[in-house]
């Protein structure tokens, strides 16, 4: 598939055990990139119409979800922006309760549902959101500290006295 130049790129090797867990951006590509295309190129190729009624609604449901991501994840906001994410992560929520009655709903799903309230009083997420420290963590767990107290408050040191 070709992308824009200025799309974060995806890994050939993501997926394989070498590769190691995908990043926050990666994940959120692959999401509002890749899956909606690859969705509809497998399911497209469905004859059964139960299959078509059910994987139509799944990809409507998912296309919910994305559309929250992609709102949620703009770097300008706006009460109608705000009101459009809401809109999105409620069908979505609803959705996945209609479509599979049997999955728990998660404090995480009842949090997204709020999540257009954080828009409208703190503007865009870029603005709070927590992956520069998300990265800041991946940073410290690769310190290599043998459990012993006293020498990972050594290494960070070094680490900002390097990085300064």
């Amino acid at each position: 598939m070709v992308t824009p130049s200025w799309m974060t790129s995806v890994p050939a090797n993501l997926g394989s055990s070498d590769h190691g867990k995908p990043k926050a951006d990666q994940w959120r590509v692959l999401g509002t990139t890749y899956l909606p295309v690859s969705l509809i190129r497998l399911w497209a190729k469905s004859t059964q119409s139960n299959d078509m009624d059910r994987h139509e609604d799944i990809l409507n449901v998912t296309l919910s979800l994305l559309s929250a991501v992609i709102i949620a994840s703009s770097r300008v906001t706006s009460g109608a922006h705000a009101a459009s994410y809401h809109q999105h992560i409620t069908a979505y929520v609803e959705g996945l309760q209609r479509l599979f009655p049997n999955y728990k709903v998660h404090s995480i799903h009842h949090m997204a549902l709020h999540l257009h309230e954080y828009l409208l009083q703190y503007g865009p997420v870029h603005a709070w959101w927590t992956f520069p420290f998300e990265r800041l963590i991946g940073i410290l767990q690769r310190i290599p500290t043998n459990s012993k107290l006293g020498v990972s408050h050594t290494i960070i040191c070094r680490l900002k006295v390097t990085q300064s």
